[in-house]
């Protein structure tokens, strides 16, 4: 027998303390594909599309795509937005109904202005549509702010388990296998969901390193108990303020309800024994520069406060500024800063003139200006080939220019906010990594499968900012309560 199985998505990761709304433009500028190009964009990306392509194309099963939203993360995403995204997938799936099943890619973390609980939202929208004895199963990020709505919609959700998300092909093949073999008969997964009375702090969330790498070495072995489909920790994302922010375990079973909440309630038990594991230490920026002198380079700062991958404006100078004071180390930053990107177009490579840059400092916007000297503009396109956070292929930055300042820094300015999840992003722009002491990515974990293999050294920095480390500085008017570490538990 052949099956039909609809595969569509509707992926955002939503800071809810960004001002600035995410509206369609920023889909469009992200990933807006329908149909095949969704096939063509993904089939060989290291991305949990290209996993479910892969196994269902095994299976001999007709995979359908229909539609696949994407956005750099940013803002709520206004309502006209989403509902016009919505309305879009929900019509594309009407004109291939009936389907035997849905494979779906929920971030987990999308926050609209009409529906905090954005991805349970759309999932339980799909559900409608398809009815109750249709089979629905996806992926969620490793961030999912996971809602009871988003479980109750799907017969089984599974999450990255490594942060960096290198893993993202691997959990869309595991979710499609599920999906495979329950279409067979072979398995009836029921799933479990227990929201952990805590959030676990961003710079504690790299999973090869303590406390992740215990706390996976134990959900493993959970895992491997009979009955046990899949088992997922959901560290959650902080920087929405939405009622299910914090960690979440989701444990799917074959058929035994009672055994996946059992299994899912042990794994939370050990959370709550090392809750103090996941606070984590914070460094300033004039510590973390002290730490360059002794330390082997090229060193990796990066910039928490402005991660990108988490919402941030991705035009922090913070480290910068510290950089131009010290007049001491060659290093490298990357600026979003469409109007810098005009105004150093008008010369010429080899020019030498003030630039105003504006950045977002301590106290909010300033405007910096450095004279430096052009070394190159692009186009800003490039390409990822290796397994990296996000598991994208194709990068547009928009119109980019490279400048060099006189204290021996390096600045790339950009034309569209790019997530720093690859070293082809310097390397395709004429950048040599190790020629610097010192290179900024802004984000938290995401950028050191891209940046570890030159940088020896890697330091979390704490800078101010919408995605600051210390989340009990953020005013929440949403989350649950008790949530360590606000409150103790």
């Amino acid at each position: 027998m052949s099956f039909r199985v609809a595969l569509l998505g509707i992926y955002h990761e939503s800071n809810t303390f960004v001002t600035t709304p995410t509206v369609l433009d920023d889909f469009r500028n992200g990933q807006y594909l329908k149909g095949e190009a969704i096939r063509k964009e993904y089939q060989q990306a290291h991305n949990e599309i290209g996993g479910m392509l892969e196994v269902l194309d095994k299976e001999g099963i007709e995979a359908i795509p229909l539609l696949f939203a994407s956005a750099t993360p940013g803002g709520t995403i206004t309502a006209e937005t989403y509902n016009f995204i919505l309305n879009e997938m929900l019509a594309e799936l009407d004109k291939v109904l009936p389907v035997d099943a849905c494979l779906v890619i929920p971030h987990g973390a999308g926050v609209s202005e009409e529906y905090p609980d954005m991805d349970g939202h759309w999932l339980s929208k799909v559900r409608e549509k398809v009815g109750d004895g249709i089979p629905v199963i996806g992926t969620l990020d490793l961030h999912a702010n996971v809602s009871e709505l988003m479980v109750a919609s799907t017969n089984a959700l599974v999450a990255y388990k490594q942060n960096p998300h290198v893993d993202m092909r691997q959990r869309g093949a595991e979710s499609a296998n599920l999906l495979v073999d329950l279409l067979n008969g072979k398995t009836k997964p029921v799933q479990a969901l227990v929201q952990v009375p805590l959030a676990i702090s961003i710079e504690q969330q790299f999973t090869a390193n303590e406390p992740c790498l215990s706390l996976y070495a134990y959900a493993n072995e959970l895992a491997a108990e009979p009955g046990i489909l899949a088992l997922s920790i959901q560290h959650g994302f902080p920087y929405a303020d939405v009622y299910e922010m914090g960690t979440s375990i989701i444990v799917v079973a074959d058929g035994d309800y009672d055994k996946a909440l059992a299994t899912a309630k042990k794994l939370e038990a050990y959370i709550l024994e090392h809750k103090n594991s996941f606070v984590g230490k914070k460094n300033d920026i004039p510590s973390s520069l002290k730490l360059i002198d002794e330390s082997e380079k090229p060193v990796l700062l990066l910039d928490m406060g402005d991660n990108v991958g988490g919402g941030g404006p991705a035009n922090n100078s913070c480290i910068l500024e510290a950089f131009e004071e010290s007049k001491k180390y060659k290093f490298f930053v990357c600026i979003y800063d469409p109007q810098a990107v005009i105004n150093a177009s008008s010369h010429h490579p080899g020019d030498q003139f003030e630039l105003s840059v504006i950045g977002t400092g301590k106290d909010g916007l300033k405007t910096l200006k450095l004279n430096v000297k052009l070394l190159r503009i692009t186009d800003g396109t490039f390409q990822e080939s290796n397994p990296r956070h996000g598991g994208q292929i194709n990068f547009r930055m928009g119109k980019t220019v490279v400048v060099s300042t006189e204290e021996g820094g390096v600045i790339m300015l950009t034309s569209l906010r790019v997530m720093p999840f690859s070293l082809q992003q310097l390397i395709s722009q004429g950048v040599v990594p190790s020629e610097f002491d010192a290179i900024v990515a802004k984000g938290v974990n995401a950028p050191i499968a891209a940046y570890a293999p030159v940088c020896p050294t890697i330091i979390q920095v704490n800078t101010p900012g919408v995605t600051q480390a210390d989340m009990t500085l953020f005013t929440y008017h949403h989350r649950r309560k008790p949530l360590f570490p606000f409150e103790n538990v």
